[in-house]
């Protein structure tokens, strides 16, 4: 037998281990590079902070990113299982808090990112051809006043497709679509690091205007956090290659590894990408760029003209493309352990004979996220639990302090417990600052993740009634 293969169980066949260190620092470096780093350019121009302020909240960013993937290297060795920080959370928590974060990422964060990057990529292929709309005399028809289901038909047609194709893949085999994953994200790195290389060479630094002083007080800081929740969507997904612990070889090295080594090239790639955006175009004219405008590709149009800025827009469709993909392939691994530990429906819990993947995890994962695509509430849903990351974020950086006191983690944890208690602070911080400027929005994605408390009691029925 193939030390990657695991023997098969009463209960059925099991996943195979078809992931190695390389392919999972792809991974994470897929799924965290997507299309943050081409427009969250432009919103940052419009905070009015100065480019020092804006290359410092990307490298703060990287650093509490950095210290997470630390933090998430002490969890690594409690288990092998597939689920990741599900798993951490069960175990060090208990049902009820792995349950509600499997529950808010299924229902929201995993699907509407699997749902917004689909459509995306549609949007971009759009910019290049125009798609045509056959649902056009439906556009206005809504429900509750907010749901178009019908609006952008061509769009909405062609991101479905995208998700039934990749579907297809992560069906049939995890080592294919890990293979892919690697494609698509060696391509968008040389992209970046062509467009860094360009942008050095052929321009010169822009003199940036003075801007109006922002001192460190209150307003100051509430505008600096709200740039670093803008920046840390680019760092989104930095721990999905957790969920597919159970596919990777020798787990407990290799998971923290490649997460360490994806974040660090996402954070050299996003300081240079955003320092030669800056230096090429001046921060008042990265401010005016038009809502349906990319940042990154009129800083390219600048550099290399019409051409430049077509390359950009490829360059978009194959990062959001890669992300899409590594997305689908880890989320689904969530819903699949959450049913092996019977705290989901049933059958996602199977695993295909032949192909050795969670196939109707993955099939779940494509029919809600295609019902938000065709809602057009994704973005909606994301916006609305930005901060619920940065909770779940500190309740890991608490199971390891908790884990860690009672033994049950017996290795050398960097940095502990000072980068626990770093992550505890940032993350009580941003979240209390995104409740004060954003109220309703909180609330709301609060009463979201707690809509999963009657599904938690539903499931723990007929746990203990089987």
């Amino acid at each position: 037998m193939n030390s990657s293969e695991r023997p098969d169980s009463a209960a059925g066949p099991a996943l195979v281990r078809a992931f190695g260190v390389v392919t999972g620092t792809f991974l994470v470096a897929g799924v965290v590079i997507g299309s943050g780093v081409f427009k969250k350019i432009v919103p940052l121009a419009q905070t009015g902070l100065s480019e020092g302020w804006i290359l410092a909240a990307w490298a703060l960013a990287g650093l509490i990113t950095l210290c997470g993937a630390l933090n998430l290297a002490g969890l690594s060795s409690l288990t092998e299982e597939s689920g990741g920080v599900y798993e951490y959370f069960r175990l060090s928590f208990g049902n009820f808090a792995s349950f509600l974060f499997g529950w808010t990422d299924f229902a929201i964060v995993g699907t509407a990112s699997v749902a917004a990057l689909a459509f995306i990529f549609a949007q971009t292929i759009s910019s290049f051809l125009p798609l045509p709309n056959p649902l056009e005399p439906l556009a206005s028809v809504s429900l509750g006043g907010f749901i178009h289901p019908f609006a952008d038909s061509g769009i909405k047609i062609l991101a479905l497709g995208t998700i039934g194709v990749l579907t297809w893949v992560n069906y049939r085999g995890a080592e294919a679509s890990g293979g892919l994953s690697n494609v698509f994200t060696a391509a968008k790195i040389l992209g970046i690091l062509l467009l860094i290389v360009v942008g050095l060479a052929a321009a010169a630094p822009v003199a940036q205007p003075a801007l109006p002083g922002l001192a460190l007080r209150a307003p100051f800081i509430s505008t600096f956090f709200g740039a670093l929740l803008g920046v840390f969507w680019a760092y989104d997904g930095w721990l999905d290659l957790s969920f597919v612990t159970g596919e990777i070889k020798n787990p407990k090295r290799n998971v923290p590894l490649a997460i360490l080594a994806g974040v660090c090239i996402a954070t050299g790639l996003y300081l240079l990408v955003n320092y030669v955006y800056m230096r090429t175009v001046p921060l008042p004219q990265l401010a005016a760029v038009r809502a349906n405008d990319i940042g990154a590709a009129v800083v390219a149009e600048t550099l290399l003209g019409r051409v430049g800025k077509t390359g950009v827009l490829v360059l978009i469709m194959v990062s959001v493309f890669g992300s899409l993909n590594a997305v689908l392939l880890s989320h689904s691994r969530i819903y699949f352990r959450m049913a092996q530990e019977q705290f989901f429906f049933p059958k996602a819990a199977a695993v295909h004979p032949q192909h050795r993947t969670p196939h109707v995890a993955v099939l779940y994962t494509m029919v809600w996220s295609c019902v938000l695509v065709i809602s057009g509430t994704f973005e909606i849903l994301t916006d609305l639990v930005i901060f619920a990351n940065f909770l779940f974020y500190g309740l890991l950086a608490a199971a390891v302090l908790k884990m860690k006191q009672q033994g049950r983690i017996t290795g050398r944890v960097t940095g502990y417990p000072i980068i626990q208690f770093i992550i505890l602070l940032f993350a009580l911080a941003l979240v209390l600052n995104t409740l004060v400027s954003q109220p309703r929005q909180t609330l709301t994605g609060v009463f979201l993740i707690l809509s999963g408390i009657p599904f938690y009691y539903y499931f723990k029925r007929r746990k203990a009634a089987g």
